[in-house]
């Protein structure tokens, strides 16, 4: 799936749908393919400032799922390139 394509989908979602997420977890040096599988709470396109002295009016968004799975957990799923999106 591209980016694009993948964008398309995630403009699309609603609350209930159900979801698989197959992302990058990336802690420090280390990094592991993961599979988040349940049901779109949310999601949200957040503002935030990870860049090291950018302009002032620089806006730098990212896109977030709010992720219901199973067991009733909320986990929250940030996409990024390398991210694959799927409705279930």
């Amino acid at each position: 799936m591209s980016q694009a394509e993948m964008l398309e989908l995630f403009a699309e979602l609603q609350p209930g749908d159900r979801v698989q997420c197959d992302h990058e977890v990336k802690v420090g040096f280390r990094k592991w393919h993961t599979t988040t599988i349940g049901k779109v709470v949310r999601k949200e396109r957040r503002r935030h400032s990870l860049h090291f002295r950018r302009n002032t009016d620089d806006k730098v968004f990212s896109d977030v799922l709010v992720i219901e799975r199973e067991g009733g957990e909320l986990t929250t799923v940030t996409l990024d390139e390398f991210s694959q999106l799927k409705k279930l």
